[in-house]
């Protein structure tokens, strides 16, 4: 695990006082940049989120996806959780909590938009972060890369329909066209783009992984300035709302990954396999969130500034979970 992914909280919480810092010093600079858009999609971050998601892409190897079938159980513990598990609960807590238990400290708009947040980030399972919680868990890489595959794989088709769903049921406008143009700019086309490269590029693609890494992080922390920049005086009004944001993706997570952990004990899986599965369908491509809330809701939305927690709590969160799991290996093990 590099420098960057070890500390990327720490990273996050700079960048995330940098933000607000700047965005009340300099208000000007970052209308300027809210204002460089098109069809709803702003252009700065468009091309910072692509420098995050292109490296990740490039390491999904489809040619995995025509091995899922051999042992199936791992793969169908991950989707499951991910797409008929994670999604609707991610809803409910949010529903839940902005409604009923923080409905007098959040106003109903504000409330609506931290919900729909909150659902892109249980529509969107992680594609990249994976392959790390996989690493430190001694998970079998190449069935990680098949589990990943095959999410992706699904995403295209899922996301939009699970998420259009979802908000339409918590009462959220859906505009279709900018949800159906999220997922074509941030999932299909990465995607296409990452196939290519790696069938161009072939035995050389480790060497451009290298290259490309850094600007994934260095992509990542300059969207979370941007957008806490352009939330600077919300954030300032009202410092809470991180807090509030955090309690219910917290809970969400850490029930998640219990869920999941439960049913691979029970499915006897090896650890290898139900460790890395249970990481995927805990974590979140909050990279996906993020530009999908942007572009729906704007940048300087509650719906934003909830998928940018997002960031801020899963690092810290995962990694309590890969000790959790390192130290309950034998609990997988053949009596």
């Amino acid at each position: 695990m590099g420098l960057f992914e070890r500390y990327l909280s720490l990273w996050v919480g700079l960048c995330i006082l940098a933000g607000v810092i700047l965005g009340n010093y300099f208000p000007g600079v970052f209308q300027q940049i809210a204002a460089l858009e098109y069809a709803h999609v702003n252009l700065v971050v468009a091309v910072l989120i692509w420098v995050m998601i292109y490296p990740m892409m490039v390491q999904v190897d489809f040619s995995a996806v025509k091995d899922s079938g051999k042992n199936p159980r791992g793969l169908i513990l991950t989707l499951v959780i991910n797409w008929l598990i994670k999604p609707f609960s991610m809803a409910a807590l949010g529903y839940l909590f902005f409604k009923v238990f923080f409905a007098s400290w959040v106003d109903p708009q504000t409330a609506n938009e931290y919900i729909a947040g909150m659902i892109l980030l249980g529509v969107a399972p992680c594609t990249a972060m994976v392959f790390v919680w996989s690493q430190l868990t001694k998970g079998n890489p190449n069935y990680t890369l098949v589990q990943v595959s095959v999410n992706d794989v699904i995403m295209i088709f899922a996301f939009a329909p699970i998420a259009a769903f979802l908000l339409g049921i918590n009462d959220i406008s859906i505009p279709w066209e900018t949800l159906v143009l999220s997922v074509v700019l941030y999932v299909l086309l990465p995607l296409v783009a990452g196939a290519l490269t790696r069938k161009v590029l072939a035995g050389r693609i480790n060497g451009l992984l290298g290259t490309l890494k850094p600007w994934s992080m260095i992509g990542l922390l300059a969207t979370v300035v941007l957008l806490f920049g352009f939330q600077a005086e919300k954030i300032i009004d009202n410092p809470t709302a991180i807090v509030l944001i955090a309690i219910p993706l917290l809970i969400q997570t850490y029930g998640i990954f219990f869920i999941a952990y439960f049913i691979a004990k029970r499915m006897r899986l090896t650890h290898d396999i139900a460790a890395p599965a249970c990481m995927i369908g805990t974590s979140n491509f909050f990279e996906l969130a993020v530009a999908v809330a942007i572009s729906l809701f704007g940048l300087n939305s509650g719906a934003a500034l909830a998928t940018v927690v997002g960031v801020l709590v899963e690092v810290p969160v995962m990694l309590s979970l890969v000790a959790f799991a390192n130290r309950t290996r034998h609990w997988f093990e053949p009596k």
